[in-house]
């Protein structure tokens, strides 16, 4: 096709009036009896930390496929990260948090009246309850950035809290003085006294809420919302233009 040609079509379609973009059906979306919940994760306040996340989980009966993807966080350290349930359903404010080692930070039991306890370790491998794995170093993320994903199975309670809605995602892990590594810059761990509070410190957190409707699973987390799917849309659009406009000129070169 001659560029003339091509710019043709663009204007064609550009111009285009009187078409509706309708709703496109893509596979990846969840299946039948399957809950999709999405979460966007942020800072906690008060943690210093500059990362981002999302979450997503896919969850059919008691089986929740858990997709997480995290950057900015503390590099070549371990991250524990968890579904916190029972609360509110929300992450903890800036009002919440407390004088720890004489520095204004939020540890996890402060954040606990809004987001709650935990309902399952997001381990990368073995067991994944709040017992046993809250605090199992060896088996959770390492990194500034990570992806996760893992199916697990819930107990009912927390596929209760996940269908409520009430269920948040916690990844722990600050480095709240910015020198790299955990330290005891805000004293121990109000979780393990053997630990750093800048270990099991919440760093960032989202509440996990129903995937808006016609939202797919778009790469490890994400999902494509509505301007996505205008796009695939317009995409066919143009695709129909430019088949239109070969058939006129053809039609006009045998006349």
């Amino acid at each position: 096709m001659k560029k003339k040609t091509v710019t043709s079509v663009a204007a064609l379609a550009a111009i285009a009036s009187g078409m509706v973009l309708a709703p496109v059906a893509f596979a990846g979306g969840p299946s039948h009896g399957e809950d999709a919940l999405h979460a966007t994760l942020s800072p906690v306040p008060t943690s210093k930390v500059t990362g981002s996340g999302t979450a997503m989980v896919h969850l059919k009966g008691n089986q929740a496929t858990v997709t997480i993807k995290t950057q900015g966080l503390l590099a070549g350290a371990p991250h524990a990260q968890h579904f916190h349930i029972g609360a509110k359903g929300q992450c903890p404010p800036a009002s919440a948090a407390k004088k720890h080692n004489g520095q204004l930070s939020l540890n996890t039991t402060d954040g606990l009246p809004f987001y709650g306890k935990i309902g399952a370790s997001l381990t990368t491998s073995g067991d994944t309850g709040a017992d046993h794995s809250a605090l199992a170093v060896a088996r959770f993320p390492m990194g500034a950035s990570y992806t996760y994903q893992r199916t697990i199975t819930v107990d009912d309670e927390t596929a209760r809290e996940l269908r409520a809605e009430n269920a948040v995602v916690v990844v722990h892990g600050i480095d709240f003085n910015g020198n790299g590594k955990y330290d005891n810059v805000l004293g121990a761990s109000d979780l393990d006294p053997k630990l750093p509070s800048e270990a099991t410190n919440p760093a960032l957190c989202g509440p996990l809420k129903t995937a808006p409707a016609g939202a797919v699973a778009g790469g490890m987390g994400g999902t494509q919302n509505g301007d996505t799917v205008a796009l695939g849309a317009a995409g066919g659009l143009l695709a129909a233009a430019g088949g239109t406009l070969y058939l006129r000129r053809r039609s006009s070169r045998q006349s």
